[in-house]
């Protein structure tokens, strides 16, 4: 009897303890290996503050280099470029709007003293040093976009020059920068947010972090996802700030709506191909228009009064009508196979966009069924999303306000790049035998 009882007792202590282990309530490591458990527990990352904001150092580039080509009698002024004289962005820039990242960046530090003096620490991702040893990356403050939208527009058009030799001057001074050689420019942040955009002598810049529309037209070797970030444009049309009809689904009377060049190069293609599948379709609006003032006001109006508005690739794969569509409380229709977007690990786009790959969307009739079978209360799921999530693609907040922008969210970008860089300066700084492992 005493053996019975002793066996079913030990059977019932290992019931137990299988059953708490299997829950998690046990760790066996913590009973069986003990100094496997303390290691586990002492093993800590190095130090990386990562609620701390990043500390950048911006290179203190003449104005040609920057805001002046905003106000060009102050194109070879030598003045330093302060917070003081720092000039707005100019209301009749236009289409140029869209690739002004490299502004609103170089903004963000200039302004960084006023915003702090004003009690909006916590609104910044990053922080202007001015001494290069305490940086964490360095800010090349050059208008590539703007350079080439005012110098080199034509392509073949003899100011092109001017937009070359920028270029080569940038280059020049940044191989004279010892902070530059040291890292071989890996830490440095550069924009070339237009596809055209330094693009005589990018590939001599493709160690840095550069801030890109997308990879259309940059080869693997030059820009890619694992060290470059994908910035939204900035929007054209004005943001949808009092959207709160109480029936936005009913009020919303257009199923689709498209106003843009329908003629473009290389991933736009698909445009002219959709004018002709869309054709004929009472609730889809695909017009054609440019960018003129009274265009855009048509655009905005377009958007306001439709559930979903398409956002198809232009020239290359990423389209500002995804950005004025974010902003219209539109639902984006993305019609991109390659499109790469901004802050994805952060923001989930499939919770206010929809997308069709370019096969789908070409095939008679099915992107419209699709989109007239879209469930109400999933749209009104993705209408509120819009709603949550607009401010992020928001460029012109300085001084910051309550919600966090554009601006923020790209520097938060770079911060996570900061790893990865000092893994490749660590390490190439004792290797003997350059990146032996791909052999």
């Amino acid at each position: 009897m005493v053996g019975k009882s002793v066996l079913t007792l030990t059977f019932i202590i290992i019931l137990l303890i299988t059953y708490a282990i299997f829950t998690g309530t046990i760790d066996p490591k913590s009973y069986f290996f003990p100094q496997l458990q303390s290691q586990s527990i002492e093993y800590s990352t190095p130090n990386c503050s990562t609620d701390s904001p990043l500390r950048v150092y911006m290179y203190d580039l003449p104005r040609r280099f920057n805001v002046g080509m905003i106000d060009r009698r102050s194109y070879m002024n030598e003045t330093p470029v302060t917070a003081q004289n720092f000039p707005p962005w100019p209301r009749t820039s236009g289409l140029m709007k869209q690739h002004s990242v490299e502004y609103w960046l170089m903004a963000s530090l200039i302004l960084y003293e006023q915003n702090k003096n004003n009690g909006n620490n916590n609104l910044l991702e990053a922080i202007r040093v001015f001494d290069p040893e305490t940086a964490e990356v360095f800010f090349v403050p050059f208008f590539s976009s703007m350079s080439f939208n005012i110098h080199g527009r034509n392509m073949t058009d003899p100011d092109t020059e001017f937009d070359r030799q920028l270029q080569v001057d940038v280059i020049k001074y940044l191989r004279e920068s010892r902070q530059y050689e040291r890292s071989k420019g890996r830490d440095h942040v550069i924009v070339m947010h237009h596809p055209n955009s330094f693009r005589f002598l990018r590939d001599q810049l493709n160690a840095s972090i550069l801030i890109v529309a997308d990879f259309g037209r940059n080869p693997k070797i030059v820009s890619n996802l694992s060290k470059d970030v994908v910035a939204p444009y900035a929007h054209v049309v004005d943001s949808f700030v009092d959207d709160i009809s109480p029936t936005p689904y009913e009020s919303r009377t257009t199923l689709l709506f498209f106003r843009g060049r329908t003629v473009r190069k290389a991933d736009g293609v698909v445009r002219a191909k959709l004018k002709k599948i869309l054709a004929g379709y009472k609730d889809v609006r695909y017009e054609h228009g440019l960018a003129t003032d009274e265009s855009i006001k048509l655009s905005s109006k377009g958007m306001r009064s439709s559930k979903f508005c398409l956002s198809p690739a232009g020239d290359t794969p990423s389209s500002n009508r995804l950005f004025d569509a974010i902003v219209s409380h539109c639902v984006p229709v993305v019609v991109s196979d390659k499109i790469e977007l901004p802050f994805e690990d952060e923001l989930d786009y499939n919770k206010f966009c929809v997308f069709f790959s370019i096969n789908e969307a070409l095939t008679p009739g099915y992107m419209v069924k699709q989109l007239r079978n879209f469930h109400k209360e999933k749209w009104l799921e993705m209408w509120r999303q819009l709603n949550n999530v607009s401010h992020y693609f928001e460029y012109d907040q300085y001084p910051p306000r309550k919600e966090l922008g554009a601006t923020y969210m790209i520097w938060r970008q770079v911060k996570n790049k900061v790893p990865i860089i000092n893994l490749a300066l660590h390490r190439n700084g004792r290797l003997k035998v350059p990146d032996w492992w791909l052999n």
